[in-house]
């Protein structure tokens, strides 16, 4: 957000001056090194037609890429190429110190006054800097190594900002039971997030078991809905075959049972879960794991059915923020207007990106709000210099 929002202020003819903590970390790619594919493709392409620099810098820095979805409809065609991390940071911090209009300065800001009709702008070193217009895209405090620590958001409150909680969102999540499943991941289940034993969410997609509980996509979004560990209590359910009613499971049941009659019930679950689960399953069904197949009662049956299709997990707590993709909190979003970005409490102030209290799911949802905000923030920040 902040080297979209300086670059648009700059083209727009502003004399515009970057403060960062670390030019080091100019262009950083702090995620999955990857541009495009099928969630951010299309912003990849937004970003490009809007005069950005992310597309084209990719290309300059590709290693490989890829066109995903081939075998469906044209529709869902999405190129992907995965970068060099440490190229591409190289490439976009040398054409931003190229930018016409655009200077960047390696200071650590931490006090801004309103002079007038100008900002003053102090840094921890001393040095003063006079601006008409302040842009803050700080960013969270997901990712300290960047710079975002929150410093933007203790400026925005000493502004008189209003700054919601701040908290990590798209996070793993801490879980019992979980340990001796480490590294095995889990395609197409279904996910069922449990308030206090009130559904509150559930969707459908890829779970990852770690050594401290759950992770991947489906957990990364469930965890978004789970803002009050403080007061309540949170259970995960997982159905490991959604792709079947009860009825149908049943049936498939005993269609592998009657193929493994003979067998232990612990070497008769191959062909249903993948071989690092089966352990855990003998176990939480309470059916002996030597007991023959063909010894199961019906009621041993529906144990077993009930437990594909309601696998629980509780939740101890989220990890820490610095483990979140995103930021959950921020500046208020009704103190800002969100056609400018601009302060509605003062003049010549806007925000861009992740220090604004909105988060949104993992697929490109975040990076939207970020170059959104930005081009936003930083045609309006232009367009108020020129009516001065």
């Amino acid at each position: 957000a902040a080297s979209d929002v300086y670059k648009r202020q700059a083209r727009l003819g502003c004399r515009t001056v970057i403060f960062t903590i670390n030019m080091d970390a100019v262009g950083n790619c702090p995620c999955n090194p990857s541009i495009g594919g099928t969630a951010k493709g299309h912003l990849v392409r937004e970003v490009d037609a809007l005069g950005g620099e992310m597309g084209k810098t990719a290309d300059e820095c590709t290693l490989q890429s890829r066109m995903l979805n081939l075998g469906k409809g044209p529709a869902v065609h999405s190129l992907r190429a995965q970068i060099d991390r440490n190229k591409y940071a190289r490439v976009m911090k040398h054409k931003l110190e190229q930018c016409e209009n655009l200077v960047m300065r390696q200071a650590e800001v931490i006090d801004i006054e309103r002079d007038g009709e100008n900002w003053l702008l102090m840094t921890r070193l001393g040095a003063v800097y006079t601006c008409r217009a302040v842009v803050l895209a700080t960013g969270g405090v997901s990712y300290r190594g960047t710079g975002s620590t929150g410093e933007g958001h203790r400026i925005a409150a000493m502004l008189g900002h209003t700054v919601t909680p701040l908290t990590g969102s798209l996070v793993p999540l801490r879980a019992d039971g979980c340990a001796e499943l480490q590294g095995l991941s889990l395609r197409n289940v279904g996910l069922t997030v449990y308030e206090n034993g009130k559904k509150i969410y559930t969707d459908f997609g890829e779970l990852l078991f770690t050594h401290f509980g759950v992770s991947g996509p489906l957990v990364l979004s469930s965890s978004a809905h789970m803002r009050h560990f403080d007061k309540k209590s949170y259970r995960l359910e997982l159905d490991l075959k959604p792709a079947l009613d009860e009825q149908q499971l049943d049936k498939r049941l005993l269609s592998d049972f009657q193929k493994h009659a003979n067998s232990d019930f612990c070497n008769a679950l191959g062909e249903l879960l993948p071989q690092k689960l089966i352990p855990a399953a003998v176990e939480r069904s309470g059916i002996p794991p030597h007991e023959k197949v063909h010894d199961l009662t019906r009621e041993q049956r529906a144990a077993l059915r009930t437990l594909l299709k309601h696998w629980s997990i509780d939740v101890l707590s989220p990890m820490p923020v610095e483990n979140a993709i995103i930021t959950s909190g921020g500046v208020k979003v009704g103190e800002i207007d969100p056609k400018t970005m601009a302060s509605k409490k003062v003049p010549g102030l806007y925000f861009a990106g992740e220090i604004i209290d909105v988060d949104a799911y993992t697929g490109g949802f975040n990076l939207q709000i970020a170059w959104a905000t930005g081009k936003a923030a930083g045609e309006a920040a232009a367009e108020y210099l020129t009516e001065q």
